[in-house]
């Protein structure tokens, strides 16, 4: 012994690595929702809340994902396709005519979202015992139509919590990122509770998290929500939204026809099954790191330069996808694609929010929800109805962009040509 001193204290390699794991945990999970309950922000106080929703509906995604819901092989008949694109519409249809007069006002808003997460509690705990009977799919569909309850209400609870520091950009990016986390949060105990007790056991769980995101509805303040004029029609469409909305929707429906042609055309072109993971990982992240970029772009940098700037970066990506087709170019575009629609979907949000006059916001989130949803579906039905090779989708998705773009620009130009006024 060197000195009279002792030698240091040797761990087993097994323990270094619980270790490490658990001071990642702790910097990763622990500390930052701590910093979130403590914080007097009150768009932190609803982040949790987002965050434990997010985690319930990843729970039971992993309960649902071998039922009809998240299933359909390709060898299905062309009708049953399409009914299982239809029902992701549904819900909205009957969710939004209900939320209309309610997000109207500010005051009811925190009681929407504390029901919509007490309510698929309740959803889950009476679906588990019955999930291999065809009680299942009512159920399932109440889950759904909840859910979008609660992804409609936050539109107008950011309106109501964001800061004039962060800005609503940011402040729906951070919720992105959020969500993202409690659905990876979320991701491991979903799958142990499967593997250990099935798809029961992992609505139980879904049940008790959503219980706890009920309860944390309790802990918002009351959304002051700034009154602002503006003109809106009877169903809620504004006019300095019909441009970005022609973009947006365009995204959304290359999200759909993208998605799709990964799960349909891929395999029917024969390429290699580990080619759909790979690009769905590389649209995930693309989406995650969109969330990321949001609040970093500049202050001075309108919405709608951000929907032009994502329609064309998309585009060029699909087109050097159909060029030069293989593995490595198809990744970097799904990684494009993803942080392209990501942060369209952001923009138009925010710009949405911004321009929504007081007493007209229940029209205006749920029109523009639904015209969205209805994109997504439309793009996604091109791949799954039509015998298009994966390759070829590519120059089709190119020209969605270019069909979006123009769509885009003619909204503003078709004025200015009519009255000979410059552009600004």
């Amino acid at each position: 012994m060197r000195g009279g001193g002792q030698e240091p204290k040797r761990y087993p390699w097994w323990q270094l690595i619980l270790l490490g794991l658990a001071s990642m945990l702790e910097s990763l999970i622990v500390r930052p929702i701590r910093r979130l309950w403590v914080s007097d922000d009150p768009l932190d106080t609803y982040a949790i809340v987002h965050l434990a929703s997010a985690a319930g509906d990843a729970m039971v995604a992993i309960a649902l994902a071998g039922s009809i819901f998240f299933d359909v092989p390709v060898g299905e008949a062309r009708a049953k396709v399409a009914l299982y694109l239809g029902l992701t519409l549904a819900p909205l249809a009957v969710a939004g005519p209900l939320l209309v007069p309610l997000l109207d006002r500010a005051g009811p808003r925190r009681a929407i979202s504390l029901a919509s997460a007490a309510g698929r509690a309740l959803v889950c705990l009476l679906a588990a015992p019955q999930f291999n009977t065809l009680l299942l799919y009512p159920f399932a569909f109440a889950i759904l139509v909840l859910s979008k309850v609660h992804t409609i209400t936050k539109n107008g609870l950011v309106t109501a919590y964001a800061g004039p520091d962060e800005g609503l950009v940011g402040a729906n990016a951070r919720l992105g990122r959020i969500a993202i986390g409690g659905a990876a949060l979320a991701a491991a105990p979903g799958i142990l509770l499967f593997k250990a007790g099935g798809a029961a056991a992992a609505l139980y769980g879904a049940a008790g998290v959503y219980t706890v995101a009920s309860l944390l509805n309790l802990r918002l303040p009351h959304p002051q929500v700034p009154v602002r004029r503006g003109q809106v029609s009877r169903l809620g469409a504004i006019p300095q939204l019909a441009a970005p909305a022609i973009g947006g929707a365009g995204l959304r429906a290359a999200n759909g026809f993208l998605l799709f042609s990964i799960a349909f055309a891929l395999r029917r072109s024969g390429e290699p099954t580990y080619w759909f993971a790979v690009l769905a990982g590389g649209a995930a992240l693309g989406s995650f790191l969109g969330d990321v970029l949001a609040p970093r772009l500049p202050v001075a940098l309108r919405e709608e330069a951000v929907v032009v700037a994502c329609i064309v970066a998309a585009g060029i990506g699909a087109f050097l996808a159909f060029v030069a087709f293989s593995l490595p170019i198809l990744t970097a575009f799904a990684l494009v694609a993803g942080a392209s629609s990501e942060l369209g979907r952001l923009a138009f949000q925010s710009l949405m929010q911004q321009l929504a006059p007081g007493g007209a916001h229940g029209r205006v989130f749920v029109r523009y929800e639904v015209v969205f949803q209805l994109s997504w579906v439309l793009g996604a039905l091109i791949p799954a109805m039509l015998p298009l090779g994966f390759r070829e989708g590519f120059l089709i998705l190119f020209g969605m962009y270019v069909v979006v773009g123009l769509g885009y620009l003619t909204p503003d130009l078709v004025p200015r040509r009519r009255t000979g006024s410059p552009p600004d």
